[in-house]
């Protein structure tokens, strides 16, 4: 995998993009964590091949954390897909995980699944249909498409935007697919949540009341299987709190706040 890296010193921090097949939208959190921290931005591995599940992608974070973190396990921050992602990783890699924060985490059960998509159904107006119609005929790559209609839609699961653009790589539309096809299967045949019960390392969700991800739904579900898992909502606050005008600094806040408090344990401090 690509890594672009943000700071030099501090606990290490890996930052787990969402989409599937978005790289690059952490770019804003790594930048504000570079001062204290050891910021590790990896790119999810790209379609091609045999295709892409969860499989795989825990197994090069596992790659990464072996090769960049030989002596003390790194800090987990995962956005939406990402959040999942961490949380398989740290089932499946109890050990080499100090901590994980998940931001704006994805659905894990049928009824929360429903929930978001109601909730982002009745947000859709007509003029945002028609023009996401138009984008499935007139764009014909199929990673432009899928960037576009990430843009078309941004709004929907936004509060107050700031106004500054999504800071994206090329997204990777079979990957994409690929990936989230993957994870349903997981949770279809009964493998998600219920492997996280192996999650030892602090976990925190961080998440906005105005996100359509129905969090304290998403939240109940998973601390069934991680009961030391905790939230925190965030006032004002849609998906993606970096690029939201009023949420932006507390977000990033609480997220410091988190990883000093993480690193504090880890070092048997109070």
């Amino acid at each position: 995998m690509r890594v672009r890296r943000h700071g030099e010193s501090g606990p290490t921090v890996v930052l787990v993009h969402g989409g599937p097949g978005a790289p690059g939208t952490l770019a804003p959190v790594g930048r504000a964590l570079a001062d204290r921290h050891r910021v590790l931005e990896p790119f999810q591995r790209r379609s091609g091949g045999a295709p892409l599940t969860v499989a795989s992608h825990v197994a090069d974070l596992r790659e990464l954390v072996a090769r960049e973190c030989p002596g003390e396990p790194p800090h987990l921050v995962g956005h939406s897909w990402g959040a999942m992602l961490a949380l398989a990783f740290a089932a499946a890699c109890p050990d080499r995980v100090a901590s994980l924060a998940l931001v704006g985490c994805g659905t894990f059960d049928p009824r929360s699944r429903a929930a978001l998509e109601a909730e982002l159904e009745r947000r859709t107006t007509p003029s945002l249909r028609a023009r996401l119609a138009r984008l499935e005929r007139e764009v014909a790559d199929p990673d432009e498409r899928l960037a576009a209609l990430g843009r078309a839609v941004l709004p929907l699961y936004a509060h107050d935007l700031s106004g500054e653009e999504p800071e994206l790589e090329r997204c990777d539309a079979r990957g994409h697919r690929e990936s989230w096809d993957d994870m349903l299967r997981l949770q279809a045949d009964g493998t998600y949540p219920a492997a996280f019960s192996a999650v030892t390392a602090p976990a925190r969700m961080l998440h906005g009341d105005r996100d359509p991800h129905p969090g304290r739904a998403i939240w109940a579900g998973l601390r069934a299987h991680v009961p030391h898992l905790e939230l925190e909502v965030l006032e004002r606050c849609g998906h993606d709190p970096w690029l939201e005008r009023a949420a932006r600094e507390p977000f990033l806040a609480a997220l410091q706040a988190w990883l000093e408090r993480a690193a504090d344990g880890a070092r048997g401090g109070s």
